[in-house]
């Protein structure tokens, strides 16, 4: 745990406590600051009561003693509409901020030169950020992993100057941090997402662009027309900006081409890393996010010959484009985190020959965009509540079933890709939401790969 020292003897309100809010209780009363704590469920206050931790109804709080209000990301700040705790803090002039500026003070207070190197973007964040952290455990660093990954960042180990923090940071995180000052930031695209929370693509923008504003030196992907004006005005700000690309080259920077990552100066280029061998790291939008970690490493001191291990050891992320299995030369993929065809774009540009599984919850636009992929695949199996408008779209452009269930699909697509004798993927990537017929992507990705470890002759890789 991280104490929050910096509001000791200070009265501190906060609103949530789910898993990061409950966390960021604790670390506020270990640093010694008066909490008072609410949510929404009754059984959550009930929870930060036994603990030990204050709580009040905040509607009914004296707001002229508290010093901040922490709260947490997913309650909305600016849209649609400010949470009625939002309200409450700004009539009584009490500044809103979230667990990730209480650590950014923290540093500043006890480690400004504890090396942090923080992530975002609308795509390909967490795999950046487990890349970064993977590489620097793998030197032999210290080296601490949170955020919006799934670890709150003040239940880290605490700060220390040879202590190394890779944090993913989420928009709304961003929006609630205004003193975020990392060694290294990292923005690494922007597409329209969150719009419900922030009003408009602009604002959304500008929110992320904060991350790298401040940041020592500036990593930022220059793909998308919004991410490139970012870089230029960072850059004539003073900044220290390292571009990167996936879909081109660059005269400076670092680019993805074919499976290599390569370094620019002065309009010349040569191979960085070679990534053709590493099956986690596959496709160019795995290029594009070793291209931000190598550029990142570096920033902190770590050496090339460092980073070339650990790129070639790095696991993966869980549902995400993960290998966990063979049988023969098919490679069964776990890609349950595609919950929208953007999502599974990636994975179906990165095979050549695919077994497709997918389906669930539909989103908002289907899978049209996918078409430019559909030679590829050479079978879909269609699962869930998408699968007649999936099937609709598909037409004769691709066979297909409907499988209906996850396992019947696994079974299906493992016994036609061993009929065809050619290498290929069977590959979960559905591109919809699991809610039909799974709590969350995880416990789809988590059932994927038990009905492919139930497959005869299955060798497993994880």
């Amino acid at each position: 745990m991280i104490p929050v020292t910096t509001l000791k003897g200070r009265h501190v309100a906060l609103f949530g406590l789910g898993g990061s809010g409950l966390a960021t209780a604790r670390a506020l009363v270990a640093g010694g600051a008066m909490v008072t704590a609410w949510d929404d469920n009754a059984g959550s206050v009930a929870k930060a009561a036994a603990e030990g931790i204050g709580t009040g109804d905040l509607r009914e709080a004296d707001w002229s003693i508290f010093s901040a209000f922490v709260l947490s990301p997913g309650v909305p700040l600016t849209h649609p509409k400010p949470h009625w705790t939002v309200d409450l803090a700004r009539g009584a002039g009490v500044e809103v901020i979230g667990d990730v500026e209480l650590f950014s003070r923290e540093r500043r207070a006890l480690a400004p030169a504890a090396p942090l190197i923080a992530i975002t973007g609308t795509n390909g964040k967490s795999t950046t950020t487990a890349l970064i952290a993977h590489i620097l455990a793998a030197s032999g660093r210290d080296t601490q992993l949170g955020g919006n990954i799934g670890t709150a960042v003040l239940t880290l180990d605490p700060l220390a100057e040879d202590r190394f923090y890779v944090v993913e940071c989420s928009s709304y995180q961003i929006d609630l941090t205004p003193s975020l000052e990392p060694t290294a930031g990292i923005l690494l695209n922007l597409t329209p997402d969150h719009i419900d929370r922030h009003g408009t693509m602009e604002n959304y923008a500008a929110i992320k662009e904060r991350l790298v504003a401040a940041s020592h030196t500036a990593i930022i992907g220059v793909d998308d027309v919004w991410c490139e004006a970012i870089a230029d005005r960072v850059a004539l700000a003073g900044r220290h900006v390292i571009r990167i690309a996936r879909h081109r080259s660059l005269g400076d920077g670092y680019f993805a081409q074919d499976a290599a990552v390569m370094r620019a100066e002065a309009g010349h280029a040569e191979v960085f890393a070679d990534l053709s061998g590493i099956a986690t790291l596959r496709g160019s939008h795995n290029g594009q996010n070793a291209a931000a970690a190598i550029a990142a490493c570096l920033a902190v001191g770590v050496s090339k010959a460092e980073i070339l291990s650990g790129l070639a050891s790095f696991p993966g992320l869980k549902h995400r484009m993960q290998p966990v299995a063979t049988i023969g030369g098919v490679t069964f993929v776990n890609d349950s985190k595609a919950t929208n065809a953007e999502a599974a774009a990636p994975a179906l540009s990165s095979f050549e020959r695919i077994y497709w599984i997918a389906g669930g919850v539909p989103k908002e636009g289907g899978i049209a965009s996918l078409s430019p992929y559909f030679a590829r695949i050479a079978k879909a199996y269609l699962i869930g509540q998408a699968a007649d408008d999936f099937a609709a779209t598909l037409g004769d452009a691709v066979p297909f079933e409907r499988s209906e269930t996850l396992e019947k699909a696994v079974a299906d697509a493992a016994a036609d890709a061993a009929r065809d004798g050619l290498p290929a993927a069977v590959l979960l990537s559905p591109a919809c939401a699991s809610f039909d017929q799974y709590k969350n992507f995880e416990m789809r990705g988590d059932a994927f790969v038990a009905h492919v470890a139930a497959l005869p002759g299955a060798t497993m890789l994880i």
